[in-house]
């Protein structure tokens, strides 16, 4: 049975997207912890991160430095930060998060519902943000 991501990934279900090569994806988090909130999914679907390839596991790490400029760019927070933590889907992904302090962290503080208005605005930011580093977004 695929994972929700894999349903995502495949049109399935509805995503933000932010980011998409021939190895990863980003789109928002539907429960984010703050705004702009992205996850880096690979395609493949591996439910544990060590389970990766090296080279997916660097480039999954490139994606999320370059989404993590973009949300520096857009939202201003005083850092990004990255969990890989996997509990809750079984297919690897790295949450990067904007974040002004270590509460930007804690899961149990992700919104319930979001307007999803709010996360393809956001999305289309990013996007842009993205684009005006000088990266492609494959989108």
């Amino acid at each position: 049975m695929s994972s929700v991501f894999t349903k995502i990934i495949n049109g399935e279900l509805p995503g933000h997207f932010v980011w998409e090569d021939d190895i990863c994806v980003s789109f928002l988090s539907i429960n984010p912890i703050s705004n702009g909130h992205a996850l880096v999914v690979p395609k493949s679907e591996v439910d544990h991160w060590l389970d990766l390839p090296a080279h997916v596991n660097s480039h999954l790490i490139k994606v999320g430095q370059i989404i993590g400029q973009a949300q520096m760019a857009v939202f201003r927070p005083l850092r990004i930060g990255m969990i890989i933590a996997g509990l809750e889907v079984p297919h690897t992904h790295l949450h990067i998060i904007p974040m002004d302090g270590m509460q930007d962290l804690d899961f149990s503080r992700a919104a319930e519902t979001v307007r999803q208005s709010s996360l393809a605005a956001f999305a289309e930011d990013l996007k842009n943000a993205v684009q005006a580093n000088g990266n492609i977004t494959g989108i």
